[in-house]
């Protein structure tokens, strides 16, 4: 595993290790500054730590982790999320309670695709589907105030 970070992390990575439970979402990055800013900016969550090499997030009552290609150059993974086929196809990384009208407005000003429009759907959720740097969709949603 190559790292480029300079210095030792906030936190070694047992004792972060340490504190998770449930289902943990780790998403492999191909530019992490840019990546950053799609979460910062587009779906307006916090940076707990940040280095080149891994990035911990939290938001809306969850928190996941972002790692560099680089971080897995000997790991068949990346083999895999190289292939050029988009990453996480299938996969929608919903963020419930993200504004996703706020979330649309800061990702089209960016550069974000939009796959679908800001909409109210049937099944109770105002949504918008954004597709981030390396082609994860992310699904900001709150609930609608109308019944259907």
């Amino acid at each position: 595993m190559a790292k480029f970070r300079k210095g030792e992390p906030w936190l070694p990575a047992s004792e972060y290790a340490k504190q998770f439970s449930g289902i943990g979402v780790n998403l492999l990055v191909s530019d992490m500054q840019k990546a950053i800013i799609f979460h910062e900016e587009v779906l307006n969550v916090e940076v707990v730590y940040s280095d080149t090499d891994f990035t911990a997030l939290k938001g809306y009552g969850s928190e996941w982790m972002l790692h560099a290609d680089h971080t897995y150059d000997n790991h068949p993974l990346l083999t895999q999320v190289s292939l050029d086929q988009g990453r996480g196809k299938g996969i929608e990384l919903r963020l419930h309670g993200c504004d996703p009208d706020e979330a649309q407005e800061n990702a089209k000003r960016l550069g974000f695709t939009i796959l679908t429009e800001v909409n109210d759907k049937n099944h109770g959720l105002r949504e918008v589907y954004i597709f981030d740097q390396d082609g994860y969709i992310w699904v900001p949603d709150i609930p609608v105030s109308r019944k259907f």
